[in-house]
């Protein structure tokens, strides 16, 4: 069960750059309708098994900028997640403790509140799940729970936060994961000039963008997943680039023909400033993607029945381009880092 949140109620909470919400939304037919399709409500979904509380949420947002969750003491959840690169990191693929890397990018959090499950094959269930497996990966914060608990429980100040979130002082792993969870669900896509033209305001974006939207949603086929106000449906998707053991959701049902190399359809949301593109980052820029979709990728039997070459002329490359640059909201999130007594 899913509790909703106003965002009236968390934007008086919310760090700044935090803005509205959005929500999966139902199968376009006319123009009008499509375009409402992608209009957001003002509400934030929250399980019932962790409601949202502003003290909880505070309390996550300073386990997320703590560096303490690292064994090094040198990075934090937010040095692959940083509020001013759309909440990525930039980089083709996440590096944390281990400075070879990870094998895949760091996922924007814009928006993860309405996903489940979460991760680029997955493997997370839901967001409280996803907490401990970058805090215990070694390739990543490379900590362990117990010294994670010990160095949170000398700190008067981090009990003083958790007795305020939660009735008592105890330090605990799901209070960690609750916290966590509770603030990354604020985290929400700020308005672009694509949310005023839906609103009405004709002269919000240009017309080549409000031809690369028709095309959008038509000939380039882009929102057969990419639908909804967060532009993705959730699903996992072979679209055509992945190879060799890189099977995405494959690895977790061996027999299916379909999710073999599927891996999650990402919100298209500030997008323009999130390069480099796909799981592994090895999608330079966008015009680059929108190539690849336009060649239809690798043909086999995974393949996504919606990837087939689209015979884009240049100009419609540079409309479609034009439109999803909309999609950055007017100014970059910020938020600060929030300082907890030692």
């Amino acid at each position: 069960m899913r509790l909703w949140v106003s965002l009236t109620l968390l934007a008086a909470v919310l760090p700044v750059g935090l803005s509205l919400a959005l929500t999966p939304a139902t199968a376009p037919g006319d123009p009008a309708t499509i375009r409402a399709s992608y209009r957001r409500p003002d509400v934030v979904p929250f399980p019932s098994t962790n409601p949202y509380s502003e003290a909880k949420s505070t309390l996550g947002q300073l386990l997320f900028f703590d560096p303490l969750l690292s064994r090094s003491k040198t990075h934090s959840c937010a040095s692959c997640h940083r509020p001013s690169l759309s909440w990525a990191d930039g980089l083709p693929r996440a590096i944390g403790e281990d400075p070879k890397g990870l094998p895949i990018r760091s996922p924007t959090l814009i928006d993860v509140a309405f996903f489940e499950p979460l991760g680029w094959d997955g493997k997370f269930k839901d967001l409280e799940s996803v907490a401990f497996g970058p805090i215990l990966s070694p390739a990543n914060l490379n900590m362990t729970e117990p010294e994670l608990i010990a160095r949170l429980s000398a700190i008067p100040g981090y009990v003083d936060a958790f007795a305020h979130a939660f009735g008592d002082g105890a330090i605990t792993r799901p209070r960690i994961e609750a916290s966590l969870a509770t603030f990354e669900r604020s985290i929400v896509a700020g308005e672009a000039p694509f949310d005023r033209w839906i609103k009405g305001d004709d002269t919000a974006i240009s017309k080549p963008a409000q031809h690369g939207f028709e095309l959008f949603n038509g000939k380039a086929r882009c929102s057969a997943c990419h639908s909804g106000p967060s532009f993705s449906d959730g699903s996992f998707q072979d679209i055509g680039t992945a190879k060799g053991h890189d099977i995405g959701r494959g690895r977790f049902f061996p027999t299916s023909a379909k999710l073999k190399y599927a891996f999650k359809t990402p919100t298209l949301r500030d997008v323009a400033r999130r390069a480099p593109y796909m799981h592994d980052g090895s999608v330079a820029t966008l015009e680059d993607v929108i190539e690849l979709y336009n060649k239809g990728g690798i043909d086999r039997p995974s393949r996504s029945p919606d990837i087939k070459p689209l015979s884009l002329t240049a100009g419609e490359k540079n409309d479609l381009i034009a439109f999803l640059q909309t999609l950055t909201a007017t100014a970059p999130p910020v938020a600060g880092v929030p300082k907890l007594p030692r």
